[in-house]
């Protein structure tokens, strides 16, 4: 695949030769989880995790405490692949109550499905296959040490993946999955399981952003202006929401982070594209 100079992930399509030594092309992808490259070298370039998905699960553990900002970014990401994300909060039989867990992500993800699941007691599995067609795909996306190995070997029926302990101190855990790999499930359908995650930095965003943050772009378009920086402007609904605690601030504080990052990306994408002009660089082909 190197050689015909394709960005090819797991999940994808492709046709080999005659002699089944080489791919000869990548069929195009109904959808694909990518983020920015992660080496100081490939910044604007792209990191495809998984392709032609129907599913982004978005795995958090309920031993853990809830973190409302980084399931914003992977709810950006989910959206812009094409795929429908699903929460997952794991461990279920390790905690009493989830109800605290399960609050403070669903209210950062409002119309998102949340399962609570348990690799080990087989709590949640059939509710969350049902999030999957058959013969569709799931990608599992989270941190290390959230669970995701011990639910693919429950809903594979089988040790697919490896698992291991996590740090009592701060419940982190280590990298055991090292790289994507696709697995068939028993009634058809497929699951990917990507590795432990800690930085999950945006692509270029298509409208992940919005439907992200519908709470607060709801509220701007109810702001007198148009341009409306949510600052100090007169009449503008988002601090009127602010102010009144119908929303909360650091929604709209990480909202701003993420468009800022993603306008960065762009203007360094900008600048790679320029610069391969002007050496007269053939791109990649997608």
């Amino acid at each position: 695949a190197r050689n015909i100079g394709a960005d090819v992930a797991v999940g994808d399509w492709v046709v080999v030769s005659a002699d089944g030594e080489r791919v000869e092309s990548v069929l195009p992808r109904a959808s694909a989880f990518t983020r920015r490259a992660s080496f100081v070298g490939d910044r604007a370039e792209a990191d495809t995790i998984a392709a032609n998905i129907d599913t982004v699960g978005l795995v958090h553990s309920l031993t853990s405490p809830p973190n409302p900002r980084r399931l914003e970014r992977e709810l950006v990401l989910a959206f812009d692949s094409g795929a429908s994300p699903v929460i997952v909060v794991t461990k279920r039989d390790l905690v009493d109550d989830p109800s605290e867990t399960i609050d403070a992500l669903g209210a950062v993800a409002a119309g998102v499905a949340v399962v609570s699941a348990s690799g080990i007691s087989g709590e949640g599995l059939a509710e969350l296959r049902g999030h999957v067609r058959v013969h569709g795909t799931m990608a599992l996306l989270g941190a290390s040490g959230v669970g995701k190995s011990t639910l693919v070997n429950a809903l594979a029926g089988r040790v697919a993946q490896r698992t291991s302990a996590v740090r009592a101190g701060d419940q982190r855990g280590r990298h055991t999955t090292t790289a994507s790999e696709l697995i068939a499930l028993p009634d058809g359908r497929w699951l990917i399981d990507t590795p432990g995650v800690r930085a999950l930095s945006l692509w270029s965003s298509g409208h992940g952003i919005e439907r992200a943050f519908p709470d607060v772009f709801d509220l701007a378009d109810h702001c007198r202006f148009r341009d409306c920086k949510h600052e100090d402007e007169p009449g503008c609904a988002v601090r009127t929401a602010i102010e009144s605690g119908a929303l909360d601030p650091r929604r709209l504080d990480a909202m701003k982070r993420l468009v800022a990052e993603e306008l960065a990306l762009e203007e360094e994408q900008r600048a790679q594209e320029k610069l391969l002009d002007r050496r007269g660089v053939r791109r990649p082909r997608r």
